[in-house]
């Protein structure tokens, strides 16, 4: 087999940069990791330095490419997937963030999106980019750093500044400041883009005052090199770049959810679960958003509902940095499993507002029902079952819209090693839930959008070889889990009170 048939998969993530090779039979030939630190100045802020992130992440290209035994000129094309939402603003001159970078988990313009509530633009922002009037998204981060940041909005305006999600940023860096582009699933996450025309939306531009001069260009996911000459400069040789999408659409795609109907749930950071709705982008009366989920090359915009748990394994990261309960996140399980039940008590770890399907910036964290015999062990694993809850509350929103029940869910990311944490998932759903045999979904489905570009592989290939591995099927009676659910909507609502 010819090492040109290998593809890159870069994959930027909240707590870590990584890179993965991936040969013509999709198989792991190198991996590069490594963390970047997170910032939290504020309560409420999260930020990245832009910077870091980028030599992070140029740092696991070296690392993976010397693992394969490759060098750049071996490599066919580039994929990248990334953290979605976070907000980037630099200098086209020098290449420098003009402030750092603002993280999906940031609260700091919580305000601005009531006030735009309260001022009945949530109506016409939904019906045009399928997404709720929320801090989340990238819209009111940049409105912030232009407004912030002394003279960034004069800036923009004559062209100086770009803005962009992290994989524009990343493409900058790799092209040596060649390329300002974006893609559909990450543009549609800004709530400046209209999911319906696949464009900039003028009138968003306006309510948000975003100059259309700092805004990249939007490309598909999937491209020929020959359609989008787009590539990344690796050790003085050009690598073709012709494939990209968000990490929750990457994830979908990896996951072979390609029809109608098939659902996913990745456990990272946050929990991130996505239902393919085929070329329909379905307008939600439970409080999910309508995302693009990608676009090959000229074909249609294919669509997804998509429901957002904001803590998830970031709960278990509390727990060993916060608390000191465990010594590494992996620990968890062993933990939760010395106590056969959470003895009543529940945590809701509302640390950044509660996502979908509640919206509710203002939530705060909490645990309650707590004895004198709580242990380390009870709130461990009462942490694993919120992360489970927190995924129900938004699955069982996406069957009520989409008229149809769950028959399987595909599950990916660090904590869908957790059997515990699946076994209990699959208990509250009443439908088993299934692992995918490749663990690195994610990456996969930027490799494989970058290998269709390309030609190497067909997204039949992806379906006809995505194989299940470890599954979970229910075993807690429904009644049982109905009152679970219950139990658990009475915590959340404590958690709404305390404001």
């Amino acid at each position: 087999m010819s090492t040109r048939a290998c593809v890159l998969a870069i994959d930027q993530g909240t707590s870590s940069s990584r890179a993965i090779i991936f040969d013509h039979e999709q198989r792991i030939i190198g991996l590069g990791q490594r963390e970047h630190p997170q910032s939290y100045p504020h309560p409420g802020w999260v930020e990245h330095d832009a910077l870091q992130i980028w030599s992070t992440q140029a740092a696991t290209i070296a690392d993976a490419l010397r693992q394969a035994g490759l060098a750049a000129r071996d490599l066919a094309a580039i994929g990248i997937t990334n953290q979605r939402e976070t907000t980037v603003l630099w200098d086209r001159r020098t290449g420098h963030p003009v402030a750092p970078a603002i993280v999906w988990q940031d609260r700091r313009t919580a305000e601005r999106c009531a006030a735009l509530l309260a001022n009945g633009h949530g109506p016409m922002i939904s019906a045009r980019t399928g997404l709720l009037p929320d801090s989340y998204f990238s819209a009111t981060k940049l409105e912030w750093l232009l407004e912030s940041v002394p003279g960034a909005r004069a800036r923009a305006v004559r062209g100086e500044l770009a803005f962009g999600t992290v994989d524009s940023w990343l493409i900058w860096n790799l092209s040596a400041g060649r390329a300002h582009v974006t893609d559909v699933s990450n543009a549609s996450r800004t709530m400046l883009f209209n999911i319906h025309t696949g464009a900039w939306d003028e009138e968003l531009l306006q309510l948000f005052d975003i100059p259309r001069a700092c805004l990249p260009r939007v490309l598909p996911c999937s491209f020929a090199p020959a359609d989008e000459p787009l590539s990344a400069t690796l050790d003085g040789v050009q690598v073709p770049i012709t494939g990209m999408a968000g990490d929750q659409q990457a994830a979908l795609f990896g996951q072979a959810c390609v029809s109608p109907g098939m659902a996913k749930n990745t456990y990272g950071t946050g929990c991130f679960l996505l239902m393919n709705t085929g070329a329909v982008a379905m307008h939600s009366q439970h409080h999910l958003l309508a995302t693009v989920a990608w676009r090959l090359g000229s074909g249609e915009l294919q669509y997804a509902l998509e429901g957002s748990v904001f803590v998830g394994g970031a709960a278990v990261q509390w727990l060993r940095d916060g608390l000191g309960l465990i010594p590494e996140s992996g620990a968890v399980e062993e933990l939760a499993r010395r106590v056969a039940d959470t003895d009543g008590v529940h945590f809701v770890p509302a640390f950044t507002g509660l996502g979908a399907p509640y919206w509710d910036p203002r939530a705060r964290g909490a645990l309650v029902g707590l004895t004198r015999g709580t242990s380390a062990a009870h709130i461990a694993r009462a942490t694993l079952e919120a992360i489970a809850f927190q995924s129900t509350d938004v699955l069982q929103a996406m069957q009520a819209d989409s008229g149809k029940a769950l028959r399987e869910l595909r599950v990916d990311g660090g904590g869908s090693g957790n059997a515990l944490l699946m076994q209990f998932q699959a208990d509250l759903l009443g439908a088993p839930v299934v692992c995918a045999q490749h663990s690195e979904s994610t990456a996969l489905g930027a490799a494989c959008l970058a290998g269709i570009g390309l030609g190497l592989w067909s997204p039949s290939q992806l379906s006809a070889g995505w194989h299940a591995g470890r599954s979970f099927v229910p075993r807690m009676s429904r009644d049982e889990a109905a009152a679970r659910l219950q139990r658990w909507s009475l915590a959340v609502a404590s958690t709404r009170s305390f404001q």
